[in-house]
């Protein structure tokens, strides 16, 4: 739990009835490499010393915390998903195996040989296409190719980095019960997918007592020409239509995965001159990136859903009753490395914040912080600011973001030999 985070939390209907307390910092859950068994050690030391009841474990991240959530749910009889539920989304691979049971929206993919001297793409799947470890933080150690130099050279980056996540990942796997097509698999495995084109979305939802329930889709807009994402935009701009057929997508793979009592965020792409949908990947967890969003827009954050399930109730989410049409969250990125050597205070961000209406900011790293330090960015830039602006329309948006970036001052410096970030593979 962040102070912003923080924030949000205690803006969910009935805050005054709920008591936050934090379990494990960030700074313990973004160690080089972490260690599953000595956090749930960790945790289960602060619960068991807290003089209160324990009602509910909740978090919105990824691993290790989207699969501590369901070890500790049990262990202290509160409510979660079951873990192989949340497994099934956290590693791709797998999850790719459950997708295609029930939807035919979904790419190319297969497993990559990461020991192979010459790897090869996987039978079957085409240039352009995407390499990614079979489990990631924030897009960390994805890679887009187009060809087979560019291939084996994201295939030895991916080899390289793949144990800091993989490795405490086996832990995981090893506390559940694998189907045969998972056997020796392994959470240190890369995945081959070919590339999507068309315009990238998320849905938003819930699975309650068997049902469940979508109450949102967004637009995920990328940087020009990059994978990169710029904002995230609410509600989204596709047709009815094609925002049904992606909730029908939704919930067959939900029921297919078989959650329950959790929150999920699926993200997609549709072409519009294919009118084809297709699946990208499925979090096992609502977007706090969202949550102010939600907020503005139908009045209250989606943190709301996650709390409400984990007490046993149906969250029952309001529709547009919030005090503005649309709300988007951006993301100000250097596409290379450098240093910041003017950042805002929190006093300064504080006056941006009450003279634009509808913004809210977040400055990433710490002034004097070298950018490659920082933690679960994608491979190809490095997030400066996230600023979340509310108005009646884009042109609004996009002014508040305009003039928040210019009021902040953001300024920065390139250390020697240092290379655009997207020249990596």
């Amino acid at each position: 739990m962040d102070d912003a985070n923080r924030a949000t939390l205690e803006a969910v209907p009935e805050a005054d009835r709920y008591r936050f307390h934090p379990l494990l910092s960030p700074a313990q859950l973004q160690e080089d490499e972490v260690s599953v068994p000595a956090l749930l050690e960790r945790a289960c030391g602060v619960l068991d010393d807290f003089g209160g009841s324990v009602d509910a474990i909740v978090g919105y991240w990824d691993f290790p915390v989207s699969t501590m959530i369901p070890i500790l749910a049990e262990r202290y009889g509160t409510r979660a998903t079951s873990l192989d539920s949340v497994v099934k989304c956290e590693h791709k691979y797998w999850s790719r195996l459950e997708q295609e049971k029930v939807i035919t929206e979904l790419p190319r993919f297969g497993r990559v040989d990461l020991e192979a001297a010459e790897p090869e793409p996987p039978e079957g799947v085409r240039f352009p296409m995407w390499l990614k470890p079979a489990l990631s933080y924030s897009s960390e150690l994805a890679y887009g190719v187009k060809d087979l130099t560019e291939f084996r050279a994201a295939v030895a980056e991916i080899r390289e980095g793949i144990a800091r996540v993989g490795r405490p990942f086996e832990y995981i796997l090893d506390q559940v019960e694998l189907p045969p097509e998972m056997e020796g698999v392994g959470g240190m495995v890369c995945l081959a997918e070919e590339s999507l084109t068309g315009l990238q979305c998320a849905v938003e939802g819930y699975a309650h007592q068997g049902r469940v329930h979508v109450y949102g889709v967004l637009d995920s807009i990328t940087y020009p020409d990059s994978s990169s994402f710029l904002r995230h935009q609410y509600p989204s701009s596709l047709p009815a239509p094609v925002q049904q057929r992606l909730t029908e997508v939704s919930e067959r793979v939900i029921r297919q995965i078989g959650m329950d009592a959790a929150t999920f965020s699926i993200e997609f792409f549709y072409d519009p001159g294919r009118d084809e949908i297709k699946l990208l990947e499925i979090n096992p967890r609502h977007s706090q990136s969202h949550a102010e969003l939600f907020e503005f827009v139908d009045g209250v954050p989606n943190h709301h859903c996650m709390l409400a399930l984990a007490l046993g109730r149906d969250p029952d989410l309001p529709h547009r009753a919030g005090p503005y049409l649309y709300a988007a969250k951006w993301y100000h990125r250097w596409f290379a490395d450098g240093v910041i050597r003017q950042a805002p205070t929190g006093e300064e961000i504080a006056a941006v914040e009450r003279e634009i209406p509808g913004v809210r900011i977040e400055v990433v790293p710490d002034e004097g912080q070298r950018l490659r330090q920082l933690s679960q960015q994608d491979s190809y830039s490095y997030e400066i600011a996230h600023i979340i602006t509310a108005g009646a329309d884009d042109d609004e948006l996009r002014h508040k973001y305009d003039r928040a970036i210019a009021a902040l001052g953001l300024h920065g410096t390139a250390p020697d030999a240092a290379g655009p970030r997207n020249q990596r593979p």
